[in-house]
């Protein structure tokens, strides 16, 4: 079982950027495909991006061409890159290792790391 720890949040003006990382636990990072969630006050957690673990990546709507997801599997490390933030990006952030056709996570979830994006 992978266990994840995510970092790198913070607070952040409107247009601002964060990079968030999610450093994993194990030999066998490199086999998972990942992704990046959110779960935002009174709503439900919902993916954000993924990677597969070939590099392929793909983004939910309202991040696309904000956000960029990579990993460095040398360091058991998955990133998100996080620009031009507004405050619908307001949320806790959490990584797991992720099934790339569904984003359905299959690990327990890590602790998150807060996100919030105000004036």
């Amino acid at each position: 079982q992978v266990q994840l720890v995510e970092s790198g949040g913070g607070l952040v003006q409107p247009g601002g950027s964060l990079r968030l990382s999610c450093a994993a636990s194990g030999n066998i990072f490199s086999i998972y495909d990942m992704g990046w969630y959110r779960q935002a006050p009174g709503k439900q957690r919902e993916l954000v991006a993924a990677i597969s673990n070939g590099g392929y990546t793909k983004y939910g709507d309202s991040v696309k061409g904000r956000f960029t997801i990579s990993r460095d599997n040398a360091k058991n490390t998955v990133y998100l890159q996080m620009n031009s933030l507004i405050p619908e990006d307001t949320a806790v952030y959490y990584c797991n290792a992720a099934d790339y056709a569904t984003g359905f996570p299959l690990a327990s979830w890590g602790q998150g790391t807060q996100v919030t994006v105000s004036s």
